[in-house]
């Protein structure tokens, strides 16, 4: 009896869960029909004549865009992501906007860019020169200018500041947390394996303040990007030299009398060229521009919709460029956009050498490092290529440091731009041993090993002697390999590259003059020199892209024609947060660690990273 009215209730349930599960489904596809009806009826783009182009970058400068929509996304929009822009998208708009004469002017708006640093910037700024100088005038507008959205606006002709807004420049700096005294206090012990005095990412596991040496290395770099970003705004805005140690100073002293707003400030100083309310920018720039139809504000095309209406018009005549991007951490396997994969990097290279249409190869590397054995597949699938007869070019994005040089050293030439971030030729390894702290809670460790290495994967046991000497002999096998690549590649010897190596950081500019880089330029100046190089009148550049799967393309094409989603609020507290854990020591090596294929089963052993953790200041 009682299994007969179990078997009716189960099968009601069934009947309910079928019931929901095609209810959900039914609303599903109807939403998605709706959408892809709106984009089947959805009018064209199109560019009208004598119109200004709008753009307005949100949130980071990437040279590879990452967020991967997912069907939920696109329903119910996905607040929590981070905005990117594609910086050789943007580049490649803009030079093409140059030479069209239905572009009339350029309206820059800031309020959403987050940043990118100077070396993607300096890249976007030298297509913002090309632009102007074609003659066509750019107008610059910002709520609140920060110190990475000034260094844009600066390019503009005409900077417009909110009357209640200002323009903070605050210089560029370096700190993080020391966790020397919070570790003894937990009993944590922090195995530190390195090669190289300046290898300073391990410092914080080591220490409570910043050694001589990395305070010595870290301080001279900075000041080389900070030089950089003086004289360009100086230069730009034509302001005489010490004009921002002047305007800082007026911020910050104490015995100012004077009662003007921090926007008056940057007005009188020059930084800016008229300080106007919302609405009084949108009048400004009708004037100057165009109005719309109503009458409300600036006529103007945005980015995104000019890109997809001269899509077809881009270079496609003479020889071809193949272009691909290598960015985020360089792990092993088969990794996503934003992830550098030894599997998916090295099946990328594979199929623009054995594509004949490609006649070179150029690698834009944005990376600050990781496996060096991952980085060894990639170099040699690199050096694969170049003997198959097709060259291979390295461009440097903001960083190519550690295992990113490690991979950059294969290349027929390197390319760089003054401030990209590179060197850091060192290598690193952190074992984290938990053995003390558990005794103090009483969980004690114990056993039988053939040898003193047998327990050499146990967190919880003492890291033996032999241990200890096992982990740094490899490290140092690694940091010889290192140091003899660089010596192959570049002509010298290891003895020479290990004195300019042992972990610092250079500048592009001083990497140059030390011969870790070739030439100094931007994506752009680089693919003119392959052309140059190769022979070719012109030139049209394919993007080498991870292929997407079926679902992927359809989510892919609905994101990019429908917008369901709010803007993302970047300076939310929660966002706050998030990004200070991001960028502190124990968030990237968390981030390290969940790449790290990290087994304790026998035969496996975690690999060795070398990986610049400090190559990001702005």
């Amino acid at each position: 009896m009682f299994k007969f009215i179990a078997s009716i209730f189960s099968a009601i349930w069934a009947v309910i869960s079928w019931l929901r599960a095609a209810f959900f489904n039914l609303i599903f596809l109807i939403i998605l029909a709706a959408i892809i009806t709106a984009i089947v009826n959805a009018p064209k783009p199109h560019v009208p004549n004598h119109i200004a182009l709008n753009i307005a970058p949100e949130g980071f400068l990437v040279d590879q865009l990452t967020y991967e929509a997912s069907p939920a996304d696109l329903v119910l929009g996905s607040d929590g992501r981070r905005l990117e822009t594609s910086l050789i998208d943007l580049v490649d708009t803009i030079n093409h906007a140059a030479t069209d004469d239905r572009i009339t002017s350029m309206v820059l708006n800031l309020t959403k860019f987050a940043g990118g640093g100077i070396s993607k910037m300096e890249e976007l700024g030298q297509a913002l020169e090309q632009f102007k100088a074609a003659g066509k005038h750019i107008y610059a507008y910002g709520d609140n200018l920060s110190q990475q959205q000034y260094f844009l606006a600066s390019f503009a002709d005409t900077i417009y500041l909110n009357e209640m807004g200002s323009v903070l420049i605050t210089g560029f700096g370096m700190y993080q947390n020391y966790f020397k005294d919070a570790a003894d206090k937990l009993s944590v012990d922090f195995h530190v394996f390195r090669v190289g005095q300046y290898k300073d990412a391990v410092e914080p596991f080591m220490r409570n303040d910043m050694s001589p040496a990395s305070r010595e290395h870290n301080s001279r770099w900075l000041n080389e990007l900070w030089n950089t970003y003086v004289n360009r705004v100086t230069g730009n805005r034509q302001l005489a030299p010490g004009a921002i140690d002047s305007y800082l100073a007026s911020l910050t002293d104490a015995n100012e009398t004077n009662e003007d707003s921090q926007a008056e400030k940057a007005l009188q100083a020059g930084l800016v060229d008229k300080l106007v309310s919302r609405v009084d920018v949108r009048q400004l720039l009708a004037e100057k521009v165009g109005a719309s139809d109503d009458g409300e504000t600036y006529d103007a095309i945005g980015y995104e919709e000019y890109r997809q209406a001269t899509q077809l018009e881009l270079p496609s005549g003479g020889k071809t460029l193949g272009l691909i991007v290598a960015q985020g951490n360089i792990v092993g396997g088969d990794q996503p956009n934003g992830v550098i994969g030894s599997a998916s990097l090295t099946e990328l290279i594979r199929r623009a050498r054995d594509d004949d249409s490609i006649a070179a190869i150029v690698l834009r590397i944005d990376s600050g490092g990781g496996s060096a054995f991952a980085s060894e597949v990639i170099r040699q699938e690199i050096l694969n290529t170049r003997k198959s007869g097709k060259p291979v070019y390295i461009s440097m994005g903001s960083m190519a440091a550690s295992g990113g040089y490690w991979v950059a050293s294969a290349g027929d030439e390197i390319w760089a731009t003054p401030s990209t971030l590179t060197g850091s030729i060192g290598v690193w390894g952190l074992i984290p041993n938990l053995a003390n702290a558990l005794n103090k809670l009483g969980v004690h460790s114990d056993g039988v090993g053939t040898t003193e290495l047998a327990d050499i994967y146990h967190p919880d046991r003492p890291l033996s002697a032999p241990a200890k000497q096992l982990i740094q002999s490899g490290i140092n096998d690694v940091y010889d390999h290192f140091l003899n690549i660089v010596a192959e590649a570049r002509d010298s010897d290891p003895a020479s590259v290990h004195e300019i190596a042992q972990g610092r950081v250079w500048s592009g500019e001083a990497a140059a003059s030390l011969g870790l880089v070739d030439k100094l330029g931007t994506l752009h100046d680089t693919l003119d020199a392959v052309a140059e190089h190769i022979g070719a009148g012109s030139y049209r550049v394919k993007q080498i892209k991870r292929e997407l799967t079926p679902t992927e393309e359809i989510m892919h094409a609905l994101m990019q024609e429908v917008s369901v989603s709010g803007l993302v609020d970047q300076h939310s507290q929660l966002g706050s947060l998030a990004a200070l854990f991001d960028t502190s020591p124990v968030g990237n090596l968390a981030k390290l660690m969940q790449k790290v294929q990290w087994s304790y089963n026998d035969g496996e052993q975690p690999e060795i990273m070398a990986f610049c953790m400090v190559c990001n200041p702005t």
